[in-house]
């Protein structure tokens, strides 16, 4: 499966990264990251009818190079120039062609929100997240224990940082529960099949308690999409390959929240 190849090679990557910069050192660098922008109230504020994390992501497994002229700074300022309340960054390398010198570049030039997001599974990412500009981060429930998901969770906050954690399916959606993730994000694609259906987060929501913020992830590509999240229950909508496909992201991205009657 993709993603079990995914997980084997950054492991591999995360051994040399350790290799490269010992924990001690990123620890050491905690104190003097940049201060953190609250991700929590930028997806819940009132002043935004449609909250949406805009997503930086050249590429994927599933689709190949997404955005053949690509550069994460400009497609970031487009971003926050034109609404979105936050921005996810990819920073996987082999899959996804992501990288952490996106994040540090895109933190010297905006003022909202930044989610790494990669396939984290090991402390030591989470610490490289907060020193590169992150303020907040992916755990994703479907490649973590249950004191996995609660260890980095704590491990988050105790650096101000918060997690959005995603699911697939209501297992996965009791265990992050369980956990107490603050930031649920339901993901339509199936990690492992890579096929998408924005039902999966309409069904969900169902059996998320209140108090609880909802980003729903993937397959969101049109105005008539987010109007039946957003009166399912949905807060935020977590929004990538519709964006990097568009020959002008200004425009779909103003198209995204301009949604009447919700």
């Amino acid at each position: 499966m993709i993603l079990d190849k995914i997980i084997t090679q950054k492991k591999k990557d995360l051994a040399k990264a350790k290799k490269r910069v010992p924990l001690k050192e990123i620890q050491g660098g905690i104190d003097t990251s940049p201060p953190l922008r609250d991700m929590k109230s930028a997806l819940t504020t009132s002043s935004k009818p449609i909250r949406i994390i805009a997503e930086v992501k050249k590429a994927s497994p599933s689709k190949g190079i997404i955005r053949e002229e690509f550069d994460p700074v400009a497609i970031a300022k487009i971003y926050e120039v034109y609404g979105a309340s936050a921005i996810s960054i990819l920073t996987e390398e082999n899959f996804f062609c992501g990288s952490l010198e996106y994040l540090k570049a895109i933190r010297n030039v905006t003022s909202i929100p930044l989610l790494c997001k990669d396939f984290i599974f090991d402390e030591y990412q989470i610490y490289q997240a907060r020193t590169c500009g992150a303020d907040a981060f992916l755990l994703i429930a479907a490649i973590l224990e249950n004191d996995e998901l609660t260890r980095f969770l704590r491990l988050g906050r105790d650096m101000g940082m918060e997690a959005i954690v995603e699911v697939h399916d209501l297992k996965e959606l009791k265990r992050v529960l369980h956990a107490d993730a603050e930031i649920i994000g339901i993901n339509n694609r199936d990690l492992r099949t890579f096929k998408t259906d924005i039902k999966t987060t309409i069904e969900l929501l169902r059996e998320v308690p209140e108090g609880r913020i909802v980003v729903s992830e993937s397959g969101i590509n049109s105005r008539e999409d987010i109007v039946k999240l957003k009166k399912s229950g949905a807060d935020a909508f977590l929004i990538g390959e519709s964006l990097m496909r568009e020959a002008n992201i200004a425009e779909k991205l103003t198209e995204l929240l301009t949604v009447n009657g919700v």
